[in-house]
């Protein structure tokens, strides 16, 4: 009996609905802890993505006029597909992320819970009725499915950084095209594929092209089968399909960078906050976006909160977390380990101490501490994506809000302290999509909205109700009892 994700299955091959071989040809999948090529898939190119794009716009109207009880049915079935094989995806998590075990269990889980969203969302009231100014006349407002939905997301959380898209845009009755990033095509795209369509997802509403962002990516975005784009990735890529998306009038819904600020105030519980600090700048490696990327602590704790910072970082296990215990696994490639030890080399030219770290060993970089450093200092400035916890200080509360909300970013901000009306009165005045009172900043439910401002995102969110507005669009019907005529050219 074949397994889930049997590579005989998927091997060089893209999925448009069935298993096929794409125009593009291949890429490898590469083990970031062994360099060992895990996989070889389809490399989808621009005539891929056209040929999935019109097929999808194809196989649409149908599904939307599918009764929504059987489009929950696919989603509940999916989950329940997901959780019967679940050690078999952990393990494609820990190899192919370089994810730790309780990494891939937390996006096992996550995913699972956004799948039972998505079927609960299809049974929801998905309209109002409007009062109409004319006798017999009905006025009646819906949301319907946008079409087709293009996704493109990112490796550090391919799974549910996918899905979370995916699920909902399939559930309210679209057709989606999903590119997964090259790194990671296996748990971002193909696991989703396989459970879908073992799941009865009817042929030709998922397809998954796995390619490069400039040719499968661009070809995404600027096909015109594709109404809408969700995309999770960096800002400057994230403004480029922002503005082909808005030449194009596309809808368009971004989750981008974040450099979230996590303020400890001087009545915290300075162990409690360095367990949050802890978790949110060292969770998987720092290659979140929602990461703790400025520990703003007050000037009387500063010391102690860098001490306890620094202590745990010092003990923690960094290695292959497929083979052996670790806590953090590795980077997931060289390009992104040079960004993070760049940023880190600079900072300690520019007069940055670190306390712990700032070492590496191939794609393994220790956890590392920094304190002497504030705004100019290119890791405190810039997003890491790194397990890399800079620490400034701050000598009062407006201080702190002032050093919180000056940054381009606005994704997540936390507060900690030890009077929970103190901690809400700091928290109301950040700037963020979400802010988390004595909480990690490394934070998300599938009920829950998850909102980006600024150059972290387009003011769109994923996740409970959000899913309905961001996958629907707005139609206004007005219906007559019976026809009557119009006055203009009356008798």
């Amino acid at each position: 009996m074949s397994s889930l994700l049997d590579a005989g299955t998927w091997t060089g091959k893209v999925f448009t609905g069935r298993w096929t071989d794409s125009a593009g040809g291949t890429l490898q999948d590469f083990e970031p802890a062994t360099g060992e090529v895990l996989a070889e898939v389809g490399a989808a190119n621009a005539a891929d993505v056209a040929d999935s794009c019109a097929a999808a716009a194809a196989a649409q109207a149908q599904w939307a006029a599918t009764a929504h009880a059987e489009r929950a049915q696919v989603m509940i079935d999916a989950a329940a597909i997901l959780r019967r094989n679940h050690e078999e995806c952990a393990e494609w998590i820990m190899r192919e992320c370089g994810g730790v075990r309780m990494k891939a269990e937390v996006e096992l889980a996550d995913a699972h819970q956004r799948l039972l969203q998505a079927a609960a969302i299809t049974g929801e009231p998905l309209g109002q009725m409007i009062p109409s100014g004319f006798p017999g006349r009905w006025s009646f407002a819906q949301r319907v499915p946008v079409g087709v939905v293009g996704v493109i997301s990112p490796f550090n959380f391919p799974l549910i950084l996918s899905i979370r898209s995916v699920a909902p845009a399939l559930a309210v009755g679209n057709a989606v095209v999903l590119k997964p990033d090259a790194r990671t095509p296996i748990s971002g795209g193909y696991l989703i594929a396989r459970i879908l369509e073992e799941a009865g997802l009817p042929p030709g509403l998922l397809h998954v092209l796995p390619g490069e962002g400039a040719e499968a990516g661009a070809a995404l975005v600027e096909h015109p089968d594709v109404a809408m784009i969700s995309f999770t990735g960096s800002t400057p890529v994230g403004r480029k399909i922002g503005e082909t998306a808005g030449r194009l009038l596309k809808k368009v819904v971004l989750e981008l960078g974040g450099n979230n600020p996590f303020v400890v105030l001087a009545d915290a519980d300075v162990e409690l906050a360095a367990s949050a600090g802890v978790w949110g700048s060292f969770f998987h490696q720092g290659q979140i976006c929602m990461a703790a990327g400025r520990h703003i602590v007050h000037e009387s704790i500063a010391d102690a909160y860098a001490g306890a910072l620094t202590a745990t970082a010092s003990r923690l296990r960094v290695g292959d977390p497929f083979r052996g215990d670790a806590d953090l696994g590795p980077i997931i490639d060289q390009h992104q380990l040079q960004h993070i030890d760049d940023l880190v080399q600079r900072s300690l030219g520019q007069g940055a101490t670190a306390t712990t770290g700032a070492e590496y060993e191939q794609l393994f970089y220790r956890p590392t501490v920094l304190v002497d450093l504030g705004p100019g200092s290119p890791a405190y400035d810039e997003e890491i994506f790194g397990p890399v916890a800079p620490v400034t200080t701050f000598t009062d509360d407006e201080d702190a809000i002032r050093l919180a909300n000056d940054s381009p970013y606005g994704l997540k901000a936390a507060v900690h302290s030890g009077s929970f009306d103190h901690a809400v009165e700091v928290g109301r005045r950040l700037v963020a999509g979400a802010v988390h009172i004595n909480d990690p900043t490394v934070n998300d439910e599938a009920v829950a909205p998850f909102p980006a401002v600024k150059a972290s995102g387009n003011l769109g969110a994923f996740g409970g109700h959000a899913n309905i507005e961001e996958f629907t669009r707005w139609q206004w019907t007005t219906a007559r009892d019976r026809q009557v005529a119009m006055p203009l050219g009356a008798s």
